[in-house]
């Protein structure tokens, strides 16, 4: 089995691993390393799999060495305030740069991972950690990640969903220009202009296809061209196999999907990459995994995102005095503004909802995403106080807001709250003057991240802001704690808003 067919799921061996639930998930396998080059490990188990008392796990256990999570044995002090335990949490969070090692791509600078099981960076999860960082004052740890992706960008073409080979093929939310602003807070402007090139690159990543020749309506990797000519994004992936890591998973629900499974996989890939793996948003049945339809959506805050990526070149190229390029860009950032007030704003419902090119009309599920127009400042004060209107009476719950107003079991659903939308919501209404409602959804996630804290001694990667008493459910492996996001989030609200009483 060479790494590539590890990396694509390709190799009879690795869907052996994964189909036979020989360890509790699949990125278990997709972690393991190998100890003897793997067309060797590959060459014995063809010779050894059909005879009498063959017992795969022994085998792999002897051929590869499980991922051993770096802090197995750290255990957080409940008695202690939870500032002070996640200060101590960076440090159990940090990893070194290394060499290769199975599938991981070893990176040059330190960084900080989500959880404890973890070995690799996140892309969007890196943004709301730094928010943590920025309040422990962690500035060159927050330079150096930055100078990380940096080096993804100038080495893969662009950002992938993690450093790891079974990622290559896949993005998440780009948010390296908000990581460059909140690094310019303490460094200038210059950071912009430092890191330009690699701006310009991720941006043509997403853009891709958006400048072949035609006008003709229809969409190009992550790219849609609409009847207008607006052009807006969506989530893709190149690949068309399984996830390696959710190999068993992805398998078997292609084996009851009425789509082609090269379909099905390409979908499942695409929602991986928007971060929201999985919520009944990306679903055309909202209880239907096997509906998922993420190619055909083009997800508004996907394009608050890309809008903000236009307006940091725009300045980028001020501060170098290239004009001329960056009046190009704010006309872009322009075209997008209007083409997200034009295809995702719904009068009736008083809120944003995200856009199916492929049917022409927009998805008809509530989801916290139609509010994030205020963190972006997109929307008018007229559109801003009905989002506020929704937010309170559809998503406000006794421990934060629901990321939708469904309840499908998938983790992106209710009653689930994630850390990053409990922000982005909170300072987008704050920057349109509803301090009241930011205070109180504030309030509710503290207090709820600091009672389960002190009842577990951990910080979760989602809570139930429903019935805080109940652990949050749903998702492709046990819930993590540790939690990157959720520390950073929890630092920065804390800092403005104070801690639980």
């Amino acid at each position: 089995m060479s790494l590539t067919e590890r990396n694509t799921g390709t190799s009879p061996l690795f869907e052996a691993v994964q189909m036979s639930r020989i360890f509790p998930d699949g990125k278990t396998f997709a972690d393991c390393i190998p100890k003897y080059p793997e067309e060797l490990i590959r060459t014995a188990w063809l010779s050894q799999k059909d005879k009498p008392g063959f017992d795969l796990k022994k085998f792999i256990l002897e051929q590869y060495e499980l991922p051993v999570p770096h802090s197995q044995h750290y255990r957080s002090d409940p008695r202690k305030p939870v500032v002070e335990n996640i200060e101590t949490l960076w440090t159990v969070l940090t990893r070194q740069p290394g060499t290769a090692q199975g599938t991981l791509v070893p990176l040059p600078f330190p960084y900080i991972v989500p959880g404890g099981r973890f070995g690799e960076i996140y892309y969007w999860d890196s943004y709301f950690t730094m928010l943590g960082l920025k309040e422990s004052g962690w500035y060159e740890m927050i330079e150096n990640m930055i100078n990380n992706f940096s080096w993804l960008i100038d080495t893969l073409g662009y950002i992938p969903n993690g450093n790891r080979q079974y990622f290559i093929g896949r993005s998440q939310p780009p948010f390296y220009p908000l990581m460059l602003a909140l690094l310019a807070e303490k460094k200038g402007d210059g950071v912009f202009i430092t890191h330009l090139p690699q701006l310009e690159r991720e941006y043509r990543f997403w853009m891709k296809g958006a400048q072949e020749p035609g006008e003709k309506p229809g969409a190009s990797y992550h790219t849609v061209r609409l009847p207008a000519g607006e052009i807006l994004n969506r989530y893709y992936d190149d690949q068309d196999t399984p996830r390696p890591e959710s190999y068993r998973e992805d398998v078997e629900l292609a084996a009851t999907s009425g789509q082609p499974a090269g379909e099905l996989y390409r979908q499942l890939r695409a929602g991986a990459e928007s971060g929201w793996d999985f919520s009944s948003r990306w679903f055309k049945q909202k209880n239907d995994f096997s509906s998922i339809h993420c190619t055909d959506i083009l997800p508004v805050d996907l394009n608050c995102l890309l809008l903000k990526m236009e307006q940091t070149l725009a300045m980028a190229y001020g501060l170098s005095n290239e004009n001329e390029k960056a009046a190009g860009y704010q006309a872009l950032a322009e075209k997008r503004k209007n083409a997200i007030d034009t295809y995702c704003w719904n009068e009736e419902a008083g809120f944003y909802m995200d856009y199916d090119w492929r049917a022409q009309k927009q998805k008809d599920g509530l989801t916290l995403a139609g509010a994030l127009p205020l963190f972006f400042s997109v929307c008018t004060p007229a559109k801003a106080a009905s989002i506020h209107c929704m937010l309170g009476e559809k998503f406000l719950a006794a421990g934060g807001l629901l990321t939708t107003t469904e309840n499908s079991g998938q983790q992106w659903d209710a009653p689930n709250g994630w850390a990053p939308l409990q922000w982005m919501v909170i300072r987008g209404l704050e920057q349109y003057g509803f301090h009241d409602l930011a205070t109180e959804i504030a309030r509710r996630w503290i207090r709820l991240n600091t009672d389960v804290f002190k009842r577990t001694g951990k910080l979760m990667e989602k809570y139930n802001v429903v019935d805080t008493q109940l652990e949050a459910g749903g998702g492709e492996y046990v819930g993590q704690d540790g939690f990157g996001w959720t520390n950073g989030v929890l630092l920065a609200l804390i800092s403005q808003y104070g801690a639980a009483d």
